[in-house]
């Protein structure tokens, strides 16, 4: 199955079996409407079986990553909405977070400028990150009125910075520097030029072992709520089946050659 890249409220480019999508509203920082949830939720579902893509880059776009859900086509309306449409929107944005940790492919956030509220969440829901000095961070949930626990916030956010540290930015909404980020963990690295080192990044993990990465971000998706002795069950099973690819035997007379292996996926 091959990936759409016709979609209408994202850009998505497909190059060396690299995906990039980014948000296409750069005058408006890229905020989030219904639509770019729903199609964004769906894209990443469908991924899962994708055959042409190993790695995805989720990119900023004219200096910034995303402003999160548009004030006046998401917030303004959301005031006026019932309970049952209101507990539809949000099991559908996060869904969306679902859609990222289970669609199969490695996804790297390249985030520039600004990256807060839903915009946050997506570079949380990251499997990697990488920003620029100007990068600014925050869950901004609280100063609309919010609490912290949003699209899986008070589950994943804690898990990369730590409860104390996830909880002071959760109930204040503040920004989170670059720096702090890095010191952090949020962020893998600080770069003047993200995309290209996002690209760099991706294309070195796209030349890899593609079925087993498939296998790595299941588990790290998963063993978060197994005990010790179910996690390392559960990676005896991953591992015998990834001794069953053709990689694994590719990698292992590459290094009887002296040669380094060519993985195919499989």
């Amino acid at each position: 199955m091959s990936t759409r890249t016709d979609t209408t409220h994202f850009n998505c480019r497909i190059e060396g079996r690299i995906a990039t999508v980014q948000l296409d509203r750069p005058e408006r920082k890229n905020p989030l409407t219904f639509d770019s949830y729903a199609e964004l939720r769906d894209w990443f579902r469908d991924l899962v079986y994708a055959d042409d893509v190993d790695v995805v880059v989720f990119a900023s776009n004219g200096g910034n990553f995303s402003s999160g859900g548009d004030v006046h086509d998401i917030i303004g309306p959301l005031t006026e909405t019932n309970m049952k449409d209101l507990l539809a929107f949000t099991r559908m944005t996060g869904d969306l977070v679902k859609a990222m940790v289970n669609c199969g492919k490695p996804i790297i956030a390249a985030v520039d400028g600004i990256c807060v509220g839903a915009g946050a969440i997506i570079a949380m829901a990251s499997d990697m990150r990488i920003a620029t000095p100007r990068a600014k961070c925050a869950f901004l949930f609280t100063r609309v009125g919010l609490a912290g626990c949003d699209m899986g916030a008070c589950a994943i956010l804690p898990r990369i910075i730590g409860q104390g540290r996830a909880a002071e930015l959760l109930y204040t909404g503040r920004s989170m520097s670059a720096e702090e980020g890095a010191a952090w963990g949020f962020y893998n690295q600080i770069v003047d030029d993200v995309e290209a080192e996002a690209q760099a990044l991706a294309q070195r993990i796209a030349a890899g072992p593609n079925f087993a990465h498939m296998m790595t971000k299941t588990m790290l998706a998963q063993e978060w709520s197994m005990s010790i002795e179910q996690a390392i069950e559960a990676e005896a099973q991953a591992q015998a089946i990834c001794m069953q690819t053709g990689d694994f035997e590719r990698a292992y007379k590459a290094f009887v050659a002296k040669e380094n292996p060519v993985f195919e996926g499989n």
